[in-house]
Protein backbone atom coordinates (compact mmCIF):
# COMPACT_ATOMS: atom_id res chain seq x y z
CA UNK A 1 0.00 0.00 0.00
CA UNK A 2 1.32 3.40 -1.02
CA UNK A 3 0.74 5.45 2.14
CA UNK A 4 2.78 8.32 0.78
CA UNK A 5 0.59 8.54 -2.32
CA UNK A 6 -2.57 8.57 -0.26
CA UNK A 7 -1.21 11.29 2.02
CA UNK A 8 -0.84 13.50 -1.05
CA UNK A 9 -4.42 12.88 -2.19
CA UNK A 10 -6.20 13.64 1.10
CA UNK A 11 -5.12 17.31 1.29
CA UNK A 12 -6.17 17.75 -2.36
CA UNK A 13 -9.61 16.31 -1.59
CA UNK A 14 -10.01 18.61 1.40
CA UNK A 15 -8.90 21.58 -0.68
CA UNK A 16 -11.43 20.65 -3.35
CA UNK A 17 -14.25 20.53 -0.81
CA UNK A 18 -13.24 23.95 0.48
CA UNK A 19 -13.06 25.50 -2.98
CA UNK A 20 -16.28 23.99 -4.38
CA UNK A 21 -18.73 26.35 -2.57
CA UNK A 22 -16.82 29.33 -3.95
CA UNK A 23 -16.95 27.84 -7.46
CA UNK A 24 -20.70 27.29 -7.18
CA UNK A 25 -21.18 30.82 -5.85
CA UNK A 26 -19.16 32.17 -8.76
CA UNK A 27 -21.31 30.25 -11.24
CA UNK A 28 -24.48 31.55 -9.60
CA UNK A 29 -23.24 35.13 -9.77
CA UNK A 30 -22.21 34.66 -13.39
CA UNK A 31 -25.66 33.28 -14.24
CA UNK A 32 -27.33 36.21 -12.50
CA UNK A 33 -25.08 38.64 -14.36
CA UNK A 34 -25.96 37.04 -17.69
CA UNK A 35 -29.68 37.19 -16.84
CA UNK A 36 -29.48 40.84 -15.79
CA UNK A 37 -27.45 41.60 -18.90
CA UNK A 38 -30.06 39.93 -21.10
CA UNK A 39 -32.85 41.92 -19.41
CA UNK A 40 -30.86 45.11 -19.84
CA UNK A 41 -30.34 44.36 -23.52
CA UNK A 42 -34.06 43.66 -23.88
CA UNK A 43 -34.92 46.97 -22.22
CA UNK A 44 -32.38 48.87 -24.29
CA UNK A 45 -33.71 47.34 -27.53
CA UNK A 46 -37.52 47.27 -27.16
CA UNK A 47 -37.97 47.41 -30.92
CA UNK A 48 -36.36 44.03 -31.42
CA UNK A 49 -38.76 41.89 -33.45
CA UNK A 50 -39.21 38.15 -33.00
CA UNK A 51 -40.53 35.87 -35.73
CA UNK A 52 -42.80 33.10 -34.50
CA UNK A 53 -45.06 30.30 -35.66
CA UNK A 54 -47.96 28.84 -33.70
CA UNK A 55 -50.47 26.17 -34.68
CA UNK A 56 -54.08 27.35 -34.83
CA UNK A 57 -56.73 24.76 -35.69
CA UNK A 58 -53.98 22.62 -37.19
CA UNK A 59 -52.62 25.44 -39.38
CA UNK A 60 -49.17 26.96 -38.82
CA UNK A 61 -49.70 30.69 -38.30
CA UNK A 62 -46.71 33.00 -38.54
CA UNK A 63 -46.58 36.29 -36.65
CA UNK A 64 -44.14 39.07 -35.86
CA UNK A 65 -44.00 40.41 -32.33
CA UNK A 66 -42.13 43.12 -30.47
CA UNK A 67 -42.45 45.17 -27.30
CA UNK A 68 -42.98 44.47 -23.58
CA UNK A 69 -45.26 41.53 -22.82
CA UNK A 70 -47.20 43.57 -20.25
CA UNK A 71 -47.72 46.61 -22.48
CA UNK A 72 -51.01 47.52 -24.22
CA UNK A 73 -51.43 45.39 -27.33
CA UNK A 74 -51.61 46.69 -30.88
CA UNK A 75 -52.77 44.08 -33.40
CA UNK A 76 -51.73 44.79 -37.01
CA UNK A 77 -53.82 43.13 -39.73
CA UNK A 78 -52.44 43.19 -43.27
CA UNK A 79 -54.03 43.45 -46.70
CA UNK A 80 -53.73 41.92 -50.16
CA UNK A 81 -51.37 40.88 -51.67
CA UNK A 82 -48.94 41.37 -48.83
CA UNK A 83 -48.39 40.02 -45.29
CA UNK A 84 -47.05 41.20 -41.94
CA UNK A 85 -44.01 42.23 -43.99
CA UNK A 86 -45.87 45.47 -44.73
CA UNK A 87 -45.40 46.41 -41.05
CA UNK A 88 -41.67 45.63 -40.90
CA UNK A 89 -40.67 49.29 -40.44
CA UNK A 90 -43.65 50.38 -38.33
CA UNK A 91 -43.29 47.75 -35.61
CA UNK A 92 -39.93 48.96 -34.20
CA UNK A 93 -41.27 52.52 -34.08
CA UNK A 94 -44.10 51.51 -31.73
CA UNK A 95 -42.62 48.65 -29.73
CA UNK A 96 -41.07 50.76 -26.98
CA UNK A 97 -44.54 51.44 -25.52
CA UNK A 98 -46.74 48.73 -27.01
CA UNK A 99 -46.79 44.98 -27.49
CA UNK A 100 -47.14 44.81 -31.26
CA UNK A 101 -48.40 41.61 -32.93
CA UNK A 102 -48.70 41.19 -36.70
CA UNK A 103 -49.88 37.81 -38.05
CA UNK A 104 -49.93 36.41 -41.60
CA UNK A 105 -53.24 34.90 -42.68
CA UNK A 106 -53.18 31.31 -43.99
CA UNK A 107 -52.12 31.43 -47.64
CA UNK A 108 -50.20 34.68 -47.11
CA UNK A 109 -46.58 35.37 -46.23
CA UNK A 110 -44.88 32.84 -43.97
CA UNK A 111 -48.08 31.19 -42.72
CA UNK A 112 -49.05 27.75 -43.95
CA UNK A 113 -51.02 27.48 -47.19
CA UNK A 114 -53.46 24.59 -46.65
CA UNK A 115 -55.16 23.04 -49.65
CA UNK A 116 -58.44 24.72 -50.57
CA UNK A 117 -60.23 21.45 -49.85
CA UNK A 118 -58.99 21.52 -46.25
CA UNK A 119 -59.31 25.20 -45.35
CA UNK A 120 -62.06 27.66 -46.25
CA UNK A 121 -60.39 30.78 -47.65
CA UNK A 122 -63.01 33.26 -46.48
CA UNK A 123 -63.01 36.39 -44.35
CA UNK A 124 -65.07 34.58 -41.74
CA UNK A 125 -62.34 31.93 -41.49
CA UNK A 126 -59.62 34.55 -41.22
CA UNK A 127 -61.45 36.35 -38.42
CA UNK A 128 -61.80 33.05 -36.56
CA UNK A 129 -58.13 32.02 -36.84
CA UNK A 130 -56.86 35.50 -35.91
CA UNK A 131 -59.18 35.50 -32.87
CA UNK A 132 -57.90 32.08 -31.80
CA UNK A 133 -54.29 33.14 -32.38
CA UNK A 134 -54.48 36.16 -30.11
CA UNK A 135 -56.37 34.20 -27.45
CA UNK A 136 -53.61 31.58 -27.50
CA UNK A 137 -51.13 34.40 -26.98
CA UNK A 138 -53.05 35.44 -23.86
CA UNK A 139 -54.32 38.71 -25.34
CA UNK A 140 -57.64 39.91 -23.91
CA UNK A 141 -57.75 43.51 -25.14
CA UNK A 142 -56.08 45.16 -28.08
CA UNK A 143 -56.05 48.18 -30.35
CA UNK A 144 -56.56 47.32 -34.02
CA UNK A 145 -54.65 48.58 -37.06
CA UNK A 146 -56.56 47.41 -40.15
CA UNK A 147 -55.56 47.85 -43.77
CA UNK A 148 -57.31 46.59 -46.92
CA UNK A 149 -58.27 42.93 -46.17
CA UNK A 150 -57.45 43.65 -42.54
CA UNK A 151 -60.61 45.79 -42.30
CA UNK A 152 -63.18 43.02 -42.91
CA UNK A 153 -61.15 40.69 -40.69
CA UNK A 154 -60.74 43.23 -37.90
CA UNK A 155 -64.27 44.66 -38.06
CA UNK A 156 -65.68 41.16 -37.71
CA UNK A 157 -63.66 40.78 -34.52
CA UNK A 158 -64.58 44.23 -33.21
CA UNK A 159 -68.32 43.99 -33.85
CA UNK A 160 -68.45 40.50 -32.31
CA UNK A 161 -66.47 41.39 -29.17
CA UNK A 162 -66.51 45.19 -28.90
CA UNK A 163 -65.29 45.28 -25.30
CA UNK A 164 -62.00 43.69 -26.35
CA UNK A 165 -61.09 46.49 -28.79
CA UNK A 166 -59.48 49.51 -27.16
CA UNK A 167 -58.99 51.65 -30.28
CA UNK A 168 -59.17 51.54 -34.08
CA UNK A 169 -56.58 52.63 -36.62
CA UNK A 170 -57.89 52.38 -40.18
CA UNK A 171 -55.51 52.72 -43.11
CA UNK A 172 -57.16 52.39 -46.52
CA UNK A 173 -59.57 49.86 -45.05
CA UNK A 174 -63.14 50.12 -46.25
CA UNK A 175 -66.46 49.98 -44.40
CA UNK A 176 -68.59 52.23 -46.64
CA UNK A 177 -70.03 51.92 -50.15
CA UNK A 178 -68.42 55.26 -51.01
CA UNK A 179 -65.01 53.57 -50.95
CA UNK A 180 -65.80 51.20 -53.82
CA UNK A 181 -65.54 52.74 -57.27
CA UNK A 182 -64.43 51.77 -60.80
CA UNK A 183 -61.66 49.35 -59.76
CA UNK A 184 -64.31 47.04 -58.30
CA UNK A 185 -66.53 46.79 -61.40
CA UNK A 186 -65.00 43.56 -62.82
CA UNK A 187 -64.89 42.06 -59.31
CA UNK A 188 -68.57 42.92 -58.81
CA UNK A 189 -69.28 41.20 -62.13
CA UNK A 190 -67.63 38.09 -60.68
CA UNK A 191 -69.76 38.40 -57.54
CA UNK A 192 -72.84 38.49 -59.72
CA UNK A 193 -72.17 35.22 -61.55
CA UNK A 194 -69.41 33.31 -59.75
CA UNK A 195 -68.59 32.11 -63.28
CA UNK A 196 -65.28 31.04 -64.78
CA UNK A 197 -65.32 33.81 -67.41
CA UNK A 198 -65.56 36.53 -64.77
CA UNK A 199 -63.05 34.70 -62.58
CA UNK A 200 -60.50 34.63 -65.39
CA UNK A 201 -61.13 38.29 -66.16
CA UNK A 202 -59.67 39.31 -62.78
CA UNK A 203 -56.81 36.80 -62.66
CA UNK A 204 -54.47 39.60 -63.74
CA UNK A 205 -54.75 40.93 -60.17
CA UNK A 206 -52.39 38.13 -59.09
CA UNK A 207 -49.72 39.12 -61.65
CA UNK A 208 -46.44 40.94 -61.02
CA UNK A 209 -47.64 43.95 -63.00
CA UNK A 210 -50.71 44.28 -60.78
CA UNK A 211 -48.72 43.81 -57.57
CA UNK A 212 -46.21 46.49 -58.56
CA UNK A 213 -49.07 48.78 -59.60
CA UNK A 214 -50.66 48.49 -56.15
CA UNK A 215 -47.45 49.79 -54.57
CA UNK A 216 -46.64 52.54 -57.06
CA UNK A 217 -49.97 53.88 -58.32
CA UNK A 218 -50.79 57.25 -56.80
CA UNK A 219 -47.25 57.67 -55.39
CA UNK A 220 -45.61 60.98 -56.25
CA UNK A 221 -42.05 59.62 -55.98
CA UNK A 222 -41.85 55.90 -56.78
CA UNK A 223 -38.18 55.83 -55.75
CA UNK A 224 -39.43 55.87 -52.14
CA UNK A 225 -41.01 52.43 -52.60
CA UNK A 226 -38.63 49.52 -52.23
CA UNK A 227 -38.83 46.94 -55.05
CA UNK A 228 -38.50 44.32 -52.30
CA UNK A 229 -42.17 44.92 -51.51
CA UNK A 230 -43.77 43.75 -54.73
CA UNK A 231 -41.00 41.22 -55.38
CA UNK A 232 -41.58 39.47 -52.04
CA UNK A 233 -45.36 39.58 -52.36
CA UNK A 234 -45.20 38.11 -55.84
CA UNK A 235 -42.98 35.27 -54.68
CA UNK A 236 -45.78 34.09 -52.41
CA UNK A 237 -48.48 34.74 -55.01
CA UNK A 238 -46.57 32.59 -57.52
CA UNK A 239 -46.68 29.48 -55.32
CA UNK A 240 -48.62 26.71 -57.07
CA UNK A 241 -52.28 27.05 -56.16
CA UNK A 242 -52.04 30.46 -54.52
CA UNK A 243 -53.68 32.36 -57.36
CA UNK A 244 -56.78 30.19 -56.93
CA UNK A 245 -56.83 31.04 -53.22
CA UNK A 246 -56.70 34.75 -54.04
CA UNK A 247 -59.50 34.42 -56.58
CA UNK A 248 -61.58 32.60 -53.95
CA UNK A 249 -61.01 35.55 -51.62
CA UNK A 250 -61.98 38.08 -54.29
CA UNK A 251 -65.26 36.21 -54.65
CA UNK A 252 -65.78 35.99 -50.90
CA UNK A 253 -65.23 39.76 -50.56
CA UNK A 254 -68.89 40.06 -51.61
CA UNK A 255 -69.82 38.85 -48.10
CA UNK A 256 -68.32 41.99 -46.58
CA UNK A 257 -70.67 44.49 -48.22
CA UNK A 258 -73.84 43.32 -46.41
CA UNK A 259 -71.91 43.65 -43.13
CA UNK A 260 -71.17 47.35 -43.64
CA UNK A 261 -74.36 48.44 -41.77
CA UNK A 262 -73.45 46.13 -38.88
CA UNK A 263 -69.95 47.57 -38.65
CA UNK A 264 -71.26 51.12 -38.91
CA UNK A 265 -73.69 50.37 -36.10
CA UNK A 266 -70.73 49.15 -34.02
CA UNK A 267 -68.98 52.49 -34.67
CA UNK A 268 -72.09 54.44 -33.63
CA UNK A 269 -72.94 52.41 -30.53
CA UNK A 270 -69.48 51.84 -29.08
CA UNK A 271 -67.71 54.94 -30.42
CA UNK A 272 -64.21 53.44 -30.37
CA UNK A 273 -61.37 55.93 -30.46
CA UNK A 274 -60.66 55.99 -34.20
CA UNK A 275 -57.75 57.21 -36.29
CA UNK A 276 -58.23 57.11 -40.07
CA UNK A 277 -55.10 57.30 -42.21
CA UNK A 278 -55.74 57.20 -45.94
CA UNK A 279 -53.58 57.38 -49.05
CA UNK A 280 -55.85 59.79 -50.88
CA UNK A 281 -54.61 58.72 -54.34
CA UNK A 282 -55.63 55.09 -53.78
CA UNK A 283 -57.56 53.73 -56.79
CA UNK A 284 -58.61 50.55 -54.93
CA UNK A 285 -60.25 52.03 -51.85
CA UNK A 286 -60.78 55.62 -52.89
CA UNK A 287 -60.53 58.60 -50.57
CA UNK A 288 -64.33 58.96 -50.51
CA UNK A 289 -64.33 55.94 -48.19
CA UNK A 290 -62.30 57.74 -45.52
CA UNK A 291 -64.49 60.63 -44.39
CA UNK A 292 -67.70 58.60 -43.74
CA UNK A 293 -66.06 57.22 -40.60
CA UNK A 294 -66.75 60.62 -39.02
CA UNK A 295 -70.42 60.17 -39.84
CA UNK A 296 -70.69 57.30 -37.36
CA UNK A 297 -67.80 58.21 -35.09
CA UNK A 298 -67.82 62.02 -34.92
CA UNK A 299 -64.63 62.16 -32.87
CA UNK A 300 -62.66 60.13 -35.43
CA UNK A 301 -59.45 61.74 -36.63
CA UNK A 302 -59.10 61.59 -40.41
CA UNK A 303 -55.82 62.26 -42.21
CA UNK A 304 -55.61 62.14 -46.00
CA UNK A 305 -52.03 61.52 -47.11
CA UNK A 306 -50.65 62.39 -50.53
CA UNK A 307 -49.84 58.83 -51.54
CA UNK A 308 -51.39 55.59 -52.76
CA UNK A 309 -52.71 52.28 -51.41
CA UNK A 310 -49.66 51.24 -49.36
CA UNK A 311 -49.24 54.52 -47.49
CA UNK A 312 -46.69 53.08 -45.04
CA UNK A 313 -44.13 52.75 -47.82
CA UNK A 314 -43.90 56.49 -48.40
CA UNK A 315 -45.30 58.00 -45.18
CA UNK A 316 -44.19 55.47 -42.57
CA UNK A 317 -42.57 57.92 -40.14
CA UNK A 318 -45.49 60.34 -40.35
CA UNK A 319 -47.96 57.52 -39.75
CA UNK A 320 -45.94 56.20 -36.80
CA UNK A 321 -45.94 59.68 -35.24
CA UNK A 322 -49.71 60.04 -35.68
CA UNK A 323 -50.29 56.61 -34.17
CA UNK A 324 -48.09 57.29 -31.16
CA UNK A 325 -49.88 60.57 -30.45
CA UNK A 326 -53.29 58.96 -30.95
CA UNK A 327 -52.62 55.95 -28.71
CA UNK A 328 -51.01 58.06 -25.99
CA UNK A 329 -54.26 60.05 -25.76
CA UNK A 330 -56.66 57.13 -25.98
CA UNK A 331 -55.09 54.05 -24.42
CA UNK A 332 -54.89 53.52 -20.69
CA UNK A 333 -51.53 52.40 -19.34
CA UNK A 334 -51.16 49.16 -17.48
CA UNK A 335 -51.10 46.49 -20.14
CA UNK A 336 -53.69 44.64 -22.16
CA UNK A 337 -55.79 43.64 -19.20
Amino acid sequence: MNIQGQSHRYPQAKLGRRIMPFVLLGLMLLTMEISVSAQTMEQSNPGRVTYNTIKVDGVDMFYREAGPKDAPVLLLLHGFPTSSHMYRDLIPQLADKYRVIAPDYPGFGQSEMPDRSKFAYTFDSYAQVVDKLIRQLGVNHYALYVMDYGAPVGFRLASKNPVRVTALIVQNGNAYNEGLEKFWDPIKAYWGTGGSTEREAIRWLTSLAATKWQYTNGVKDASLVSPDTWTMDQTFLDRPGNAEIQLDLFYDYRTNIPLYPQWQNYFREHKPATLVLWGKNDAIFVAAGATPYKRDTPNAEVHLLDTGHFALETHGHEIAKLIREFLSRNLKSGGQG
